[in-house]
């Protein structure tokens, strides 16, 4: 009887298991497509004005408004006095005008009072200045007084409208971005974390290497934040900042878990909890949060950045897009653009006007890479203070629509027609999954070759991404993977500059190709332990086997120089990363060096194993040529056929529309079947162009 009750449970979870993999998101209809939004600052405007601002919000086709992010002084102008009539009101005509809301929690923007009463609840600097009052993101996100006024703050704001049917989410703080703090509560936080880590002060120094230059510690409470202000980049201990940042990002994660737990206990199951990551964040990392429902990600493609061609400047920085809307979604199952800019900003090298069409093409970017939310910051433009030239979707008089507004106007009534158009349950294209692709990328093998990159060449957040605009540009759908996740769901996983790596990590990537996938390593990969030490052995070591090769030697070069490499007849430059192979007799060489005085040594090998094969690419090009020619290669082995789409240009399919965009310069046509079906756009895709199609 126990062993029929068991198998009836077993076969319950199954299907249970079977059920949510299936299900849609509770928060985002699948027929929804996206939904738009937009930041609304009613504290920045008389109250008589409210109502005509909110009724043409929704006018403008918006679907929700984003509330309350940094408005604490508002909520609690005197400390443990709150107010919230005012939103209420504001909540009210939302309501009336038939726009849901997202709250926001404002612990970004703490009050005067705070820190005129407490000044402990504020960050220090690397020279241990305490933060003033006066901008956003100064709180002690570990100082537990601060952390009991942010509690009150979010419970009280819980207790009001966590029950609401037309409050859909909220977003928690605003732009976490784990700043480093070297305050008082800091340094007890970080000697904690570290013991939490470490269990003993002999294994903290053995991590740290602290025998190096005499920095030994006898005890947990010697220990301080390693301040490369004071100590000088030279003397920087690479494996105590390491820690320094990987504690930060705890920290911060730890700290919107600790808003969402909070948020819990009193808000409807229906509303969901994000925060807005920026694009490029170096210091927060998003996949250590565990309480959020999903992570969305803020957008500023254009501040003063030249970008592809002679527009460039005018369209925007291709890769902001490109890499957040791979990677964010993989956090939570869906994401999306919460904040992008609707024109020009206040803080770039230069602030130019945008290309007509262009705020349209990255709203369409978002959505076609699987954005389910796109939201603008911001409605009006303020009349005053340290944002006034920070465009909005409304000028300055109030009420005219800014020419980024009316790209919103005209992409929100194109989604609404793309809704009519939507056929649940088509499958992706088999051309599509045979290219199948996943970009294995982890935070902090930025953070530790950022610190000892060994020449001023190697782009360290932008040598990952290059790799998935090359997969971008040979047709494939691209996912930005965290390494916990599943490879088997892809037929090529790419792992560019891998540093950090264990054995674990290195036997998945073997099963991996055993079992038919297809990897591709580079350069700089597995190069060092978890902690950042050299492994006591050959470099690279731990991956001689699976590459079937051993790195001997790398090499750099002057800005000046060239390297030569010939792969079969055709000949590549290098100057920035080089590592020399000596391969195993069943490995084989793809491409070697034509010059220097290792002539003739490998530069790229292939090994097959299994049903599969690993790559790796020991060399790191400027172009691109080499590498984009190598996966090319590799694609075809896998049995998929390739695309050959220009800089720029980026092609998706979601939910049964393809679509591209055009971040170039020129024109381009795409090439699609006299049969297809155009809803938005023309073939021939202009610099800021949109085509959607279904074939």
């Amino acid at each position: 009887m126990k062993k029929s009750i068991t198998l009836f449970v077993l076969t319950i979870l199954i299907s249970l298991s079977v059920v949510k993999s299936q299900e849609v998101n509770p928060f985002f209809p699948a027929k929804d497509l996206i939904t738009t939004g937009i930041y609304y600052y009613p504290e920045h405007w008389k109250e008589s004005q409210w109502e005509r601002d909110i009724k043409k919000i929704s006018d403008m086709g918006y679907e929700f408004v984003h509330l309350a992010e940094f408005a604490w002084f508002k909520m609690e102008p005197k400390e443990g006095q709150f107010d919230f009539a005012w939103l209420d009101k504001v909540v009210a005509l939302c309501v009336k005008h038939k726009l849901k809301v997202l709250m926001c929690t404002p612990s970004a923007t703490t009050p005067a009072w705070m820190r005129v009463n407490y000044p402990e609840t504020f960050v220090m600097d690397g020279h241990y200045i305490r933060a003033e009052h006066g901008t956003r993101g100064l709180g002690s996100i570990v100082n537990p007084k601060y952390r009991l006024f942010v509690e009150k703050v979010v419970t009280e704001m819980a207790r009001r409208y966590g029950q609401n049917k037309d409050v859909i989410g909220w977003q928690l703080d605003n732009e976490p971005d784990a700043k480093p703090d070297y305050s008082p509560s800091s340094q007890e936080a970080f000697r904690q974390w570290l013991k939490n880590k470490y269990k003993t002060v002999e294994s903290l120094n053995d991590a740290w290497g602290t025998a190096f230059w005499s920095q030994w510690y006898n005890n947990f409470n010697e220990v301080m934040i390693h301040n490369t202000n004071l100590v000088g980049w030279w003397g920087n201990n690479p494996h105590a900042l390491l820690d320094f940042k990987r504690y930060c990002a705890d920290a911060q994660a730890e700290f919107l878990d600790f808003q969402a737990g909070t948020l819990r206990n009193y808000i409807s199951k229906n509303q969901y909890i994000t925060t807005n990551y920026t694009a490029v964040s170096p210091g927060s990392d998003a996949g250590r949060t565990k309480k959020l429902d999903f992570a969305a990600y803020t957008a500023y493609p254009n501040g003063g950045s030249d970008n592809i061609g002679e527009l460039g400047f005018r369209l925007g920085d291709s890769k902001v897009i490109l890499f957040a809307s791979a990677y964010f979604k993989h956090l939570g199952g869906v994401s999306g653009v919460m904040e992008i800019q609707p024109g020009p900003v206040n803080w770039g090298a230069y602030n130019p006007l945008l290309l007509p069409g262009t705020v349209r093409m990255w709203l369409y970017h978002t959505f076609a890479a699987g954005g389910k939310l796109a939201c603008s910051y911001r409605f009006r433009q303020i009349l005053y203070s340290s944002e006034q030239y920070h465009a909005g979707v409304i000028q300055t008089d109030g009420v005219t629509p800014s020419p980024g507004g009316e790209e919103y106007i005209e992409f929100m009534k194109e989604i609404k027609e793309l809704r009519q158009q939507y056929r649940p349950g088509v499958k992706v294209p088999e051309k599509l999954a045979a290219r199948s692709t996943a970009i294995l990328w982890n935070l902090e093998n930025y953070w530790t070759i950022e610190r000892q990159k060994q020449t001023t060449q190697w782009n360290t957040w932008n040598y990952p991404v290059k790799f998935l605009e090359m997969a971008k540009s040979l047709g494939a759908q691209v996912d930005v993977i965290p390494e916990t996740t599943d490879l088997s769901d892809y037929k090529v996983v790419i792992v560019p500059a891998y540093e950090l790596a264990d054995a674990a990590l290195i036997k998945k990537w073997n099963n991996y190709v055993s079992a038919g996938g297809h990897l591709i390593l580079t350069c700089r990969t597995a190069t060092k332990d978890r902690m950042g030490h050299f492994w006591e052995a050959k470099p690279a070591a731990p991956i001689a086997d699976l590459i079937g090769a051993q790195v001997i030697a790398t090499d750099m070069l002057s800005a000046h120089a060239k390297g030569d490499i010939r792969m079969k007849s055709k000949h590549y430059s290098w100057n920035n990363w080089a590592d020399l192979l000596s391969p195993e007799r069943n490995t084989e060489v793809l491409a070697t060096y034509e010059n220097q005085f290792y002539k003739g040594k490998a530069a790229v090998v292939k090994r097959r194993i299994g049903k599969g094969s690993v790559t790796y690419i020991g060399v790191d090009t400027d172009d691109s040529n080499l590498e984009k020619d190598i996966l090319k290669n590799i694609y075809a082995d896998a049995g998929a056929t390739t695309e050959d789409y220009p800089q720029g240009v980026y092609v998706y399919w979601r939910d049964g529309f393809y679509m591209a965009v055009n971040y170039s310069s020129a024109d381009y046509t795409m090439k699609i079947p006299e049969t297809s079906k155009v809803f938005v756009g023309e073939k021939i895709l202009k610099p800021a162009g949109v085509l959607v199609w279904s074939e």
